[in-house]
């Protein structure tokens, strides 16, 4: 009888298993699985006075542009979502490399936009006498989707999206960035 009980359970959980695959997410694209993408970001990186990072004879600051590649994965939770990203930026000014590694969760919001926050670990090369540190990154960022703007019908659902985010490194700098994502 025992047997026959569990059967019976399973078979009743079948449809709800079904529609949960079947969910969508608020752009329209399926509210579980895994979502690849890579992107492309320019911005600013500044340090402040009493960071990790001294001083140099003759510089106030650590500071300089970067241009950032960005690999990662989301995994859709339905309306939310976790993910993984790894990234290595070019610097100028007094800045040589940067290439970290950070986890990030949020929302998705309106029709093809998310909101997230990030934090991972971050090794920074600096040059013209700046040393190299490493240490913990930590953000908060949003990307807009082509439906969010008007442009629903020109890359489909996911594709591209807009991301503007700003970063700390210990809570010692700040690093706007701006930039492309393109989603898989």
């Amino acid at each position: 009888m025992k047997k026959y009980l569990v059967a019976a359970a399973l078979v009743a959980a079948l449809p709800s298993v079904a529609s949960a695959q079947e969910e969508a997410a608020p752009d329209g694209t399926q509210a579980f699985g895994i979502e690849p993408y890579v992107g492309i970001l320019g911005g600013y990186h500044s340090f402040d006075r009493r960071t990790e990072f001294g001083s140099v004879p003759g510089e106030t600051i650590m500071n300089g542009a970067i241009i950032s590649g960005v690999a990662g994965v989301n995994v859709p939770l339905g309306p939310v979502f976790v993910g993984v990203e790894g990234n290595a930026t070019k610097g100028f000014s007094d800045i040589d490399w940067e290439y970290g590694v950070k986890g990030r969760f949020g929302a998705r919001a309106g029709e093809s936009g998310m909101i997230f926050a990030s934090a991972g670990y971050q090794w920074v090369n600096g040059k013209g006498g700046w040393p190299d540190r490493k240490d913990w990154m930590y953000g908060l960022g949003v990307e807009v989707g082509p439906k969010d703007i008007g442009l629903g019908g020109i890359t489909g659902n996911s594709g591209i999206r807009l991301r503007f985010q700003t970063e700390t490194y210990d809570f010692d700098s700040f690093r706007p960035t701006a930039g492309v994502i393109f989603h898989f």
